[in-house]
């Protein structure tokens, strides 16, 4: 994947001092890169039995929803509390710096629904496990979580240990 990795730029202490931010932006704006990257996202999964792809905001909805469009299933977004105007679920979780929440929409998923899960990065692993675990509240099954950039350093991987994972980029 050395062809995505040369469209990640790293941008030194943002958002704060320490951190090596994984800019996306480069990659997204090649269209050619940006193709590659969900043709990689999905390859795994062809054929399979994904009924829906989610993703989370923000940058999670950019592959997410193209993964979903070239699966030909559903995307959900999981989104930020006050974001979805329809009845929700919500679940809380805890991050290295404080808590933060998601939302699904309560009629977004159904038992028996095999969903793929997309975000452009898994760092400490926190959000993902979020994510799944408010799929699951739907009576859905996490097949798989897919990331353009997997940060190893920070083993958010130990935190899906009961998921397939598949990440295309490792830092």
């Amino acid at each position: 994947m050395r062809r995505l990795e040369a469209h990640i730029r790293n941008i030194p202490d943002f958002p704060k001092p320490g951190i090596q931010f994984k800019d996306i932006t480069p990659l997204v704006k090649e269209p050619a890169m940006l193709r590659l990257a969900v043709n990689q996202l999905i390859y795994p999964f062809l054929g399979t039995d994904i009924t829906a792809v989610a993703g989370m905001e923000a940058r999670g909805f950019i592959f997410g929803s193209l993964a979903a469009w070239e699966l030909g299933v559903s995307f959900v977004p999981l989104r930020k509390p006050g974001k979805l105007p329809y009845d929700v679920q919500s679940l809380s979780y805890d991050l290295e710096y404080g808590t933060a929440s998601l939302e699904i929409h309560d009629d977004a998923l159904k038992q028996g629904d095999r969903v793929l899960l997309v975000d452009d990065l898994i760092a400490t692993g926190g959000t993902a496990a979020a994510s799944c675990a408010l799929i699951e509240k739907l009576d859905a099954e996490v097949a798989a979580c897919a990331f353009v950039i997997e940060l190893d350093f920070l083993k958010g991987r130990d935190k899906l240990e009961k998921y397939n994972i598949h990440s295309l980029i490792h830092y």
